[in-house]
């Protein structure tokens, strides 16, 4: 049987795929030709609103264009929104991100005719499942699923779950398969990557620990950590980075807005102080740490003097990445409930806030003018050259270099979202 398998979303949700199609390796061939399948299966994100219209627009087209084909629809949408879903894909088979492990029998039931929907959430483990397949030099790393908190504007509780941390052993058993097996990137993925260890007796900076003592020449970088996990284990956390050269000095600490009032309102359970403190902390200790954030425009409770704050929040501790989403009510949030802000003013506050972005991006990479790195080259770019990262993980353009490669090269000029560089000799 000829499979193609789709993705869109996270890099979760990509692992997901993954773990997927090794399952079906064995009894299937996997085709990267929609046009040469006999079952397609959609791994569907259900983050933001335009991404729900996407996911609903590339179900019909499929239903439309292939009748033939058998379509089963999986990710987020089946957990999220599953009353939907049955209206105009009731007859497809689905199967939900807690049930990976029934996806050769959902397979084999669709091609029979029969309609399954396979979801609800689970305690399955899904470390150890995806074996590295491909020539890729990253492999995502699922530590955990879940999380512990209760954001108001969020959904992916809905899809995801409750905490369900995998053993550490486990987890270490893939990374060193991925590694023996080419890898030079470990992506280390969840929903919040520093509640792992939050339902057992486990911790996050063990499994940081354990992952840095692996031999080899790669690099770890780690995903989202939500404050209010951080903040109680910020000492023992940081002293894994510190003490571990494999592990990217970057920190993705989502912080959403500047207003105390609203940071409050979104149930974050962390302050603002909390955060600042944390992200001086970590540069204190580790002073070429990058730092990524997260900015939601337009929460129904943000008025334009919350605006300003998260403004001058971003100039203060000038993140090298900002990630800006605007507001959008999604099903199942309990901020559903709150009369959404104009699209006129969200759209200024969002140009406002991207104008800032730049220039706080750009004075952050003009720093590196002149200075010498070493760097991990992973692509080729889509523009030219070699994609590559630093040990900050600062996203890098050079050329002549080979794939896979550590190489040394001095920065010629500060990009916004990236450096160019050339070779040392």
């Amino acid at each position: 049987m000829k499979i193609y398998l789709e993705t869109h979303g996270c890099t979760f949700n990509q692992a997901d795929s993954d773990i997927m199609m090794n399952m079906l390796l064995d009894d299937h061939e996997i085709v990267y030709d929609l046009e040469e399948a006999d079952v397609i299966i959609l791994n569907t994100c259900y983050v933001k609103l335009p991404t729900e219209q996407k996911m609903i627009t590339k179900i019909r087209k499929i239903q439309t264009e292939y009748p033939d084909k058998k379509l089963i629809i999986g990710g987020c949408m089946v957990e999220v929104d599953p009353v939907r879903l049955n209206k105009f894909a009731g007859d497809n088979c689905w199967i939900g991100p807690h049930k990976l492990d029934k996806i050769g029998e959902v397979v084999d039931k669709a091609m029979n005719g029969e309609i399954v929907h396979e979801y609800g959430k689970t305690t399955v483990i899904k470390a150890g499942k995806n074996k590295k397949q491909n020539d890729s030099l990253i492999h995502i790393l699922q530590i955990c699923e879940g999380c512990n908190g209760a954001c108001t504007f969020c959904c992916t509780r809905i899809a995801r779950g409750f905490l369900v941390s995998y053993p550490i052993d486990i987890i270490v058993d893939e990374a060193k398969d991925a590694i023996e097996h080419g890898c030079k990137e470990l992506q280390v993925t969840a929903q919040d990557s520093a509640c792992f260890g939050l339902d057992n007796d486990e911790s996050f900076a063990d499994l940081l620990n354990a992952l840095g003592q692996i031999e080899g020449d790669f690099r770890i970088r780690v995903g989202m950590m939500h404050p209010k996990s951080l903040k109680d284990q910020l000492p023992e956390v940081i002293d894994a980075f510190k003490n571990n050269d494999k592990i990217f000095n970057f920190v993705h600490l989502p912080i959403q807005t500047g207003s105390k009032k609203v940071l409050k309102e979104m149930n974050r359970q962390h302050t603002l102080d909390e955060y600042k403190d944390m992200v001086n902390e970590f540069r204190k200790e580790i002073p070429d740490m990058s730092l990524a954030t997260d900015i939601i425009v337009g929460y129904p409770t943000e008025t334009e003097e919350d605006f300003e704050e998260t403004l001058n929040l971003i100039r203060e501790i000038k993140p090298d990445i900002i990630h800006i989403s605007k507001y959008m009510h999604r099903p199942g949030a309990k901020s559903n409930t709150l009369q959404e802000i104009d699209h006129k003013t969200m759209k200024s506050r969002s140009h406002r806030l991207n104008e800032v972005k730049t220039e706080v991006m750009l004075a952050n990479n003009k720093k590196y003018e002149g200075s010498q790195q070493k760097v991990l080259i992973t692509s080729k770019g889509a523009s030219g050259g070699y994609v590559g990262y630093t040990d900050s993980y600062k996203n890098v353009i050079v050329d002549d270099v080979e794939i896979g490669s550590f190489v040394d090269v001095e920065i010629m000029e500060g990009k916004r979202t990236y450096l160019s560089a050339k070779l040392v000799e």
